[in-house]
């Protein structure tokens, strides 16, 4: 059915259903009860008490009257309906359509970014345009496919988008799955996966079959396949399952020589080449991090990409080698954690804690562990990234049907709304980008599902523990908290200067209402922020001039279509790096446009 958006526009400062309660009653929902800002209201009240301190915030600000924006997709047949039910409804653009600077007052812009795999379907400078105009925000190239000619093109083609297009800018992630050639030319998977050999053409493989896995090299046949990974038959047991693809294809073990393992086929299917391997319940003794990872890594370092995706992560030991690695090469690279692995979650806080952010990749995870607890892993993942500061992306199958049909599954459609609601920095497209027919449609369904559902969050909850993340820059912490505040209940977007991005990840880890226009002065920066929720970075040069700069940068939003005439907006002043102010002095403002 042909779906259409209406708005409903909602008066008062508080914009939220008629059965919220009273604006005392929502007023008092908004205060939170755990962390760093329950500590601070607590105290500024106790302190309000007794007369004793006094913290001066410049603040020049008149309640807002203006009108506030829901977007609520319904079908053609609910309008008629629903226009006489309410006076305020009306029309604006269609979910399938993404262009902005066509909503009503404030702007509406997706919220939750979207990572899209790059490969043989999408690979084009064409497609990449397509892809960054369609919703794209990340990049992510899979070592495990293609060669380093092959990426290196993607990489340019990004990069010259980038310089092109001045309103958007693209991230790149390399997700490290290293490569080796051996003979007859063969390329197989290394690294931290194991995968099967090359086929000459996919095997139709049927129930109660035999069928065995080989460490020789070059193996190939209706019944037999060779497996990268010399210490396969060592790690694996009689009576295990073995799983293709997280699943898709299962096989029993039943007998083991020195170089081979036999199966019994369980679950049949179409086996192809270099397929992922997995034992139930079970993780292989791969190094998190191989010698062709490094070569990968080396080719990250020279090509300046944004963010490491490291596969399999046991341990933080992995994490601060990589760090170190990268703090002697002089290169500035955020290394995201993929959480796939059962002896990962034993280690999950010191793993995160060493990280940058993580990545719930939850088809290897459903192989290890059983598939019911995967949902729930998830959603720890995800509230404990945000309680230490972290970025977090939701990945694998979201859209898989897409790869092969143009419309979703309706299961997908609600994953992809849950991991919004959950609170993720991202959501992630592997197949249904890189090789799948319809890589278009699958970024507009994650667009408009993801602004969809943030539509329908009012004051996101603050993670419990959040202060403690940033325990070393408590004064920045109070200002995002507030400036938070203020743009829950006055409805308006933010604007932060940043030379490092620090203060923009800060607001963007309370999940302010309006989006976070963070300007930099770093194109680096500008690239690395296209990760987080809630932020829109914007490169500009910064002058000597405080008013100078705040002025130039509304009147960019304002040409750009970003905010309207008329239009509150906050303007924070706060962070790790003074930028026309005092180390000591730190305000809000709000604005006029």
């Amino acid at each position: 059915m042909a779906q259409v958006v209406a708005t409903r526009l909602i008066h008062g400062s508080f914009a939220a259903n008629p059965s919220s309660g009273s604006p005392q009653s929502r007023a008092e929902k908004l205060k939170p009860s755990f962390g760093f800002p329950a500590k601070v209201l607590v105290q500024s009240e106790k302190k309000s008490r007794r007369g004793a301190v006094h913290v001066t915030v410049p603040i020049t600000v008149a309640r807002s009257t203006s009108v506030e924006a829901e977007v609520i997709p319904v079908s053609p047949e609910d309008v008629h309906e629903a226009a006489e039910k309410n006076q305020y409804l009306q029309g604006i653009p269609q979910l399938g359509d993404t262009s902005v600077g066509m909503w009503s007052k404030p702007t509406v812009r997706r919220k939750t970014k979207i990572v899209c795999t790059i490969g043989p379907s999408t690979n084009t400078k064409e497609m990449i345009w397509k892809l960054a105009e369609a919703g794209m925000n990340v990049a992510r190239l899979n070592m495990s496919h293609g060669d380093h000619a092959s990426h290196q093109k993607v990489i340019d083609l990004v990069k010259e988008y980038n310089a092109q297009v001045k309103e958007n800018v693209i991230a790149i992630m390399l997700d490290t799955k290293a490569t080796i050639q051996v003979h007859w030319h063969i390329t197989l998977s290394t690294g931290p996966e194991v995968r099967s050999g090359d086929l000459p053409q996919p095997i139709t493989l049927t129930p109660g079959q035999e069928f065995t896995f080989t460490i020789r090299r070059g193996v190939g046949a209706a019944d037999s396949v060779s497996v990268n990974y010399d210490d396969f038959v060592n790690d694996v047991e009689v009576g295990d399952m073995l799983l293709v693809d997280g699943g898709m294809m299962s096989f029993l073990v039943k007998s083991k020589t020195e170089d081979s393992v036999k199966c019994e086929v369980v679950d049949g299917g179409e086996l192809k080449s270099r397929r992922h391997l997995n034992v139930r319940g079970k993780s292989a003794t791969l190094p998190s991090i191989t010698e062709k990872d490094w070569d990968d890594i080396k080719f990250g370092v020279d090509n300046k990409v944004d963010f490491y995706a490291v596969s399999f992560v046991k341990d933080a030991a992995v994490v601060h080698e990589l760090k170190n690695y990268l703090k002697d090469a002089g290169a500035d690279i955020h290394v995201i954690v993929k959480i796939e692995s059962a002896d990962s979650i034993p280690n999950l806080h010191s793993i995160i804690t060493a990280s940058d952010g993580a990545m719930v990749a939850r088809g290897d995870l459903g192989a290890e562990l059983p598939v019911e607890e995967v949902p729930l892993l998830q959603e720890e993942i995800i509230l404990l990234c945000r309680s230490m500061g972290k970025a977090v992306i939701v990945a694998t199958n979201m859209l898989e049907s897409m790869i092969v049909h143009p419309t979703p599954t309706r299961a997908e459609v609600a994953d992809i709304a849950i991991a919004v609601k959950e609170g993720a920095d991202a959501v992630m497209l592997s197949g249904e980008t890189a090789h799948g027919k319809f890589p278009l449609k699958a970024v507009k369904v994650m667009h408009t599902v993801s602004l969809r559902t943030e539509a329908t969050i009012v004051g996101a909850e603050t993670p419990p523990n959040l202060g403690q993340a940033f325990k070393n820059h408590h004064t920045s912490e109070m200002f995002a908290f507030h400036a938070t505040m203020m743009s829950n209940t006055l409805g308006t977007s933010i604007i932060v200067f940043t030379r490092s991005g620090f203060m923009a990840v800060l607001l963007s880890h309370y999940r302010p209402s309006g989006t976070i226009f963070a300007f930099t002065n770093d194109k680096r920066i500008q690239q690395r922020l296209a990760l987080y929720q809630g932020v829109c970075p914007i490169y500009i040069e910064f002058s000597a001039d405080a008013e100078e700069t705040f002025a130039s940068s509304l009147a960019l939003l304002q040409k750009q279509g970003m905010v309207k005439e008329g239009e509150q907006i906050a303007l924070v002043q706060s962070g790790r790096q003074p930028i026309w102010r005092s180390q000591s002095t730190h305000n809000i403002q709000v604005r006029i446009v």
